[in-house]
């Protein structure tokens, strides 16, 4: 059984779409995963020329709110920055919390910030992948 992940941050921009789409990537074997914002903004160009500079694939890619996923059901929420994070409020069905503090990258106004940040999501989630993936096999 896939668990199910959604990510959260303040806009659903960038760094929650990002991570989106690299755990879909490098984990769509293991996992379900979305993304939401407490306060959601359209999606920042940048942040899609970044993932297509890598490689990843950005279908199904929009910015979203929590209230749109708040009926679904997530084994584990894991909230992009410390504002998402206070401003997140657990919905029923929502799991465990974890926490991942990245520096918004919209926060400049050049492209280099974007392309980093999907570098270090993406060694991150590689991590979160190989921990689920090993367990997934013990079980």
């Amino acid at each position: 059984m896939k668990r199910r992940i959604l990510f959260v941050c303040s806009g659903n921009s960038a760094r929650s779409l990002i991570a989106e789409a690299l755990l879909r990537y490098y984990g769509g074997a293991f996992f379900e995963v979305c993304s939401a914002g407490t306060d959601p903004a359209p999606v920042d160009v940048r942040a899609i020329r970044a993932l297509r500079r890598c490689g990843i694939p950005i279908s199904g890619l929009y910015s979203k709110s929590l209230k749109e996923v708040s009926n679904r059901y997530f084994d584990l929420v894991i909230t992009l920055c410390d504002k998402s994070h206070k401003e997140y409020v657990s919905s029923p069905g929502h799991g465990k919390l974890a926490s991942w503090d990245f520096k918004d990258p919209a926060s400049r106004h050049c492209f280099r910030p974007f392309y980093k940040t999907v570098l270090e999501l993406s060694t991150r989630i590689k991590l979160l992948v190989l921990i689920y993936s090993k367990a997934a096999k013990v079980a």
